[in-house]
């Protein structure tokens, strides 16, 4: 049997990036691990959620995968540079889509909204400086949890997202840059209360990432058929469906 690909978030949201892979890696076989008891990682210091990365990557590994996808913008920035110098295999991470925002920048301010634990890491700093014009961090204290609760699309999300969002949206806002893979999940909500305003994730330019990785290390599939495992460490009465209908969202 062909190598499968692992994916892994702190919990569901990375079900977001699983699904861009699958789309554009339809030949390949995906492992998702979402790690839904340590659930949220954007709350933690470095060293748990490296901890927690650690746990999950070495259950991975013992599945014999070809490379690692974190689909965690938390825990890239946490644990991503330790993967990259101990593992033999390809480890593709992610960032907030900060860069591509920085295009849309026209007067107003970009909000950039991702976890405290991201904005608060030296990644993003780093990122900041590059092309932090006109950008405002922003806490989306609450979202993580809201998503992993179930709620997408309804008045408990966009409750949560006015609660986080509602101090800025009175300013111009050229963007939205949606630094959490589980944020995409809220779009729909999301776009109601900030109409017009354009999202920006960080979703493709990784899955495109990890083609080239694969076409480069000659591991890409190109033929055959392709398919996912769904693994958690939470509840697997409540998180496996929850990522079977986030998969189709």
């Amino acid at each position: 049997m062909f190598r499968p690909i692992g994916i892994f978030d702190s919990g569901v949201g990375g079900v977001s990036v699983l699904r861009d892979a699958m789309a554009l890696l339809p030949h390949e076989r995906f492992l998702f691990y979402g790690d839904n008891a340590n659930a949220p990682y954007g709350l933690k210091s470095p060293e748990e959620i490296r901890a927690c990365v650690r746990r999950v990557v070495d259950e991975l590994l013992q599945r014999d995968v070809k490379a690692l996808v974190i689909a965690c913008n938390t825990a890239t920035a946490a644990a991503a540079k330790e993967l990259r110098e101990t593992l033999a295999l390809p480890v593709i991470g992610m960032e907030p889509a900060l860069k591509p925002a920085h295009a849309l920048l026209h007067g107003g301010q970009i909000l950039v909204l991702a976890t405290p634990a991201t904005l608060h890491m030296e990644k993003f700093q780093r990122l900041m400086a590059l092309y932090g014009e006109g950008a405002v961090p922003v806490e989306g204290r609450g979202l993580v949890e809201c998503v992993e609760s179930g709620h997408l699309d309804d008045a408990a999300a966009e409750a949560a997202l006015r609660a986080v969002l509602a101090p800025h949206l009175a300013r111009p806002t050229d963007a939205i840059v949606l630094g959490c893979t589980h944020y995409l999940f809220l779009r729909r909500a999301l776009e109601r209360i900030a109409p017009g305003i354009p999202l920006v994730d960080g979703n493709l330019g990784t899955v495109r990432q990890l083609r080239h990785v694969l076409e480069e290390r000659g591991l890409l599939r190109a033929a055959g058929a392709g398919g996912c495992e769904l693994h958690t460490t939470g509840d697997a009465e409540h998180f496996l469906p929850l990522m079977q209908r986030l998969l189709r969202a």
